[in-house]
């Protein structure tokens, strides 16, 4: 559809570059150096290829050629993410880096390098814990190609490493780029044991206080939420407030339950489908829905 007139062009253009009202004043445009999403994307594509490869990244024809393929690889992910670590960390500082901040940014981007072959080790634990536990899964390998929860757990274990080493913003993107792909959602500041198994996975909710333990299985739809949130002075929802469940090891939640707040289900404990849950548990407790009433109706009654 085509404007008529020129004025209302140069009105919307007036008001947009003045100044922000008060809705839009936290917004307004900005002036320094932002992160990429799309090298975000290939740091994340190029990390999958490094810590299972072939499955990622390309085939690789000659078992012999795996040193230069992961070479190659690990070279270009530390070149990505000390260039977005830097530029996230101008973002966070609004442009007022210190003098060193490029030195910084590599040398955490060569700390989260390093990091690579436990985050690998405990992956191939969550592979095993699939495997393990879903008579679906014909071998390891089809759970690394195709399970949602795998890719969703890469990019988890990477955010929840990244945010530890005090990367800024990053741990948020790549966890929203899981979301975005498996519909599993996981705040990056949500602890994960070893072990852990979410099976289907669909509109799986994990809160960024999570603590969860070994041996852990969710089903889709599960939501690890907070109930309520407790308030500043100024009456805005505290931070870094503890307020999202613990999972004890060997913990199982059945699909679309709802656990909330910060309660502790016991060790061995299994928690139905469709509970709500706000208050804890001890070990080995088992949590179910309430029976529905059954009744008998006829010629369309009650519907």
């Amino acid at each position: 559809m085509e404007i008529k007139s020129s004025s209302v062009i140069e009105e919307a253009i007036r008001l947009l570059s003045g100044p922000a009202d008060t809705e839009c004043s936290n917004v307004e445009h900005h002036e320094h150096l932002l992160p990429s999403i799309e090298k975000l994307k290939e740091s994340v594509e190029l990390l999958r290829s490094i810590l299972f490869p072939g499955y990622f990244g390309g085939p690789i024809l000659r078992p012999e050629s795996l040193p230069h393929f992961l070479g190659v690889r690990i070279e270009k992910l530390f070149g990505l993410l000390s260039e977005q670590i830097l530029s996230v960390q101008h973002f966070d500082a609004g442009g007022r880096c210190s003098v060193n901040a490029e030195e910084g940014a590599a040398e955490t981007a060569r700390r989260f390098i390093g990091t690579l072959p436990e985050l690998k080790r405990v992956l191939c634990t969550d592979v095993n814990a699939i495997y393990n536990g879903d008579p679906a899964a014909k071998n390891h390998g089809e759970i690394v190609f195709c399970y949602p929860s795998i890719r969703a757990m890469i990019n988890h274990r990477a955010a929840h490493t990244l945010l530890k080493l005090g990367v800024p913003l990053i741990p948020r993107i790549i966890a929203e780029m899981a979301h975005s792909e498996t519909g599993i959602d996981i705040h990056p500041g949500a602890s994960i044991g070893e072990y852990f198994c979410i099976d289907h996975g669909t509109g799986v909710v994990i809160g960024e206080t999570c603590v969860i333990g070994n041996n852990v299985r969710l089903y889709q739809g599960v939501t690890l939420g907070a109930k309520k949130f407790a308030l500043d002075k100024d009456g805005n929802p505290a931070k870094d407030v503890p307020r999202h469940p613990i999972l004890e090891d060997g913990v199982v939640v059945y699909s679309n339950a709802n656990i909330l707040g910060r309660i502790t289900i016991g060790k061995n404990s299994v928690i139905g489908g469709n509970v709500w849950l706000t208050r804890t548990v001890p070990p080995n407790s088992r949590i179910l829905q309430q029976k529905a009433v059954e009744s008998s109706f006829t010629d369309g009654l009650g519907i």
